[in-house]
């Protein structure tokens, strides 16, 4: 299992590859059902999309082990159509979510004034209306059970580094918390991350671009499960 400073060392490679497979429309508006035998060497993009430009320091999760590698080949493609099913559907149930296929995993996000998780000015709890948001992705989660989810914190340049990392912290553990305590799903299943200030998607320069910083990722991921299901239907066990 690598270490987190191993990690980000392939950081770097991650934006690289953000820039190539989001910036085409039709990649990034994905069918990964036919693209996962063409990627399946190729990882790390999701990081590029849950971090930005910037490494950061970041929490405690394993980021890399909950990503993992990207499967190739037939097995690839099997991945892809499952997830390419669950991105619809999330979609079609949280309307305001910003939901984005990337290599076998799906990423999305939600800022702190437009999709669906708010949270009040210095505050991590979890306010009624990001409840019915929650809700409606905890039963997508129960009714695709074979994923892992990682759930990452960010926030805006507004106050100190170390008030901000913590912030980060405390709502991203919120999110993650309120699915495996009031959801009652497997704590198994997540892996909470948190940036604090250090991995900004828009400037800090203007209301908008903090707006946009201010983000909880979610990010769902075939479980080894899964992975091992597709491959014997592929025939490759």
């Amino acid at each position: 299992m690598k270490t987190i400073i191993q990690r980000l060392g392939i950081v770097a490679l991650a934006c690289v590859l953000t820039i190539a497979f989001t910036n085409c429309e039709a990649t990034k508006n994905a069918n990964n059902t036919q693209k996962g035998a063409v990627i399946g060497a190729a990882g790390g993009a999701i990081l590029g999309a849950i971090i930005g430009n910037n490494a950061g320091k970041g929490g405690n999760g394993e980021i890399g082990a909950v990503i993992g590698g990207v499967v190739g080949g037939a097995a690839g493609a099997i991945i892809g159509n499952k997830m390419d099913k669950q991105a619809r559907k999330i979609e079609e149930e949280i309307p305001g979510a910003e939901v984005e296929r990337v290599d076998d995993g799906i990423v999305i996000t939600f800022d702190g004034e437009n999709n669906g998780v708010y949270f009040d000015t210095n505050k991590y709890n979890i306010n009624e209306a990001s409840k019915v948001t929650l809700d409606k992705l905890a039963a997508i989660l129960v009714e695709y059970p074979d994923t892992d989810v990682l759930v990452v914190g960010h926030t805006d340049s507004v106050g100190s580094d170390e008030y901000n990392m913590t912030l980060s912290k405390n709502r991203a553990m919120s999110v993650t918390n309120y699915f495996t305590g009031t959801k009652g799903l497997s704590a198994g299943r997540f892996t909470t991350n948190w940036f604090g200030e250090t991995s900004p998607i828009a400037t800090n320069d203007t209301p908008e671009g903090r707006a946009q910083n201010r983000r909880v990722n979610i990010v769902i991921v075939p479980n080894e499960k899964m992975k091992q299901d597709a491959k014997k239907e592929a025939g490759e066990n």
